[in-house]
């Protein structure tokens, strides 16, 4: 099938892979254009333009898709099928109507739960015990349209946001194979009315951990926002960011540390943090980071 791939960031390498390896015929890339990045600020292409071109493939990076010429060039593809995943534009109809079967969208949730731009965040944070992917028929509304294929999955009880990322970006790989391959037996079904909740672009102002609300929410907002942005807290006026964490029994007064393995008291409930970063350096498991920066019991955190 004559295909044209778009999308982005590391979610989206492995369906490109995937793709290439069924035999399937990738006509184009199109992907967002490099952006300053590094110390340097210099332009950095994204991890599907590097991996496109390594491939060998013809890479394509408007601004925008909503010029008459841009429209053109895409239709010019003669596409029979347009994948997106976390492409990062919105596809105006002329877009969407271009390629012969249409485009098809890989989403990392079970809609019409968790649509918009967080799906994995907010599904952990929310405290979600399954997710999974979805394969939808696009059409101009925000994730709305008929699913032709979806696979449930457990979130496990530790699990942080960067582990569940790649588990279901290696599932939207293989789902998105197996709808090419039967397009013509599957039935979209319209995605139901109730049970619509929508995942938000996670905003930095969220990352900072109140140490006042339960242990609970505590511990989905850390693994929920790990690695990216990552949840933090202030200890003597350094930021500290808090990757890992899990559920423990003790009690005490909220932020402060109960016990010398970094149990730390919440509003109710605590937690362990199980691995933290200090700014500028490496991420660290909780017995390498306190050698570097002890805190014994009693510190209060920010």
């Amino acid at each position: 099938m004559r295909v044209i791939f778009m999308g982005t960031p590391d979610f989206s390498v492995p369906v490109l892979e995937a793709l290439v390896a069924a035999g399937h015929e990738v006509a184009a890339v199109y992907c967002q254009p490099p952006r300053p990045a590094g110390r340097g600020k210099k332009d950095r292409p994204s991890p599907v333009q590097a991996r496109a071109e390594a491939l060998g493939l013809p890479v394509h990076h408007p601004v925008s898709l909503k010029e008459a010429t841009a429209q053109a060039e895409f239709a010019a593809l003669k596409a029979d099928v347009a994948v997106v995943v976390a492409y990062g534009l919105i596809l105006p109809q002329a877009v969407l109507d271009a390629p012969t079967r249409g485009c098809l969208n890989i989403h990392a949730s079970l809609l019409p739960r968790w649509r918009g731009a967080a799906p994995i965040h907010r599904a952990i944070m929310a405290g979600d015990t399954e997710t999974g992917v979805c394969i939808m028929q696009m059409e101009a509304g925000l994730d709305t349209g008929p699913v032709l294929l979806r696979e449930a999955v457990a979130i496990g009880p530790q699990e942080t946001t960067g582990e569940l990322h790649d588990r279901l970006s290696a599932l939207g790989a293989r789902l998105i194979v197996a709808a090419l391959e039967r397009l013509d037996a599957l039935t979209p079904e319209p995605q139901p009315e109730a049970g619509v909740t929508y995942a938000a672009k996670i905003d930095k102002s969220e990352a900072r951990v109140d140490w006042t609300r339960p242990a609970t929410e505590v511990d989905r907002l850390i693994r929920g926002l790990s690695p990216f942005p990552g949840a933090w807290c202030e200890v003597g006026g350094e930021r500290i960011k808090l990757l890992c964490s899990a559920m423990a029994e003790a009690h005490g007064a909220p932020g402060v540390v109960l016990a010398d393995g970094l149990t730390v008291a919440c509003g109710t409930g605590s937690v362990r943090l199980l691995r933290l970063q200090r700014a500028g350096r490496a991420a660290q498991d909780a017995d390498e980071f306190l050698r570097g920066m002890p805190l014994p019991r009693g510190t209060q955190l920010g």
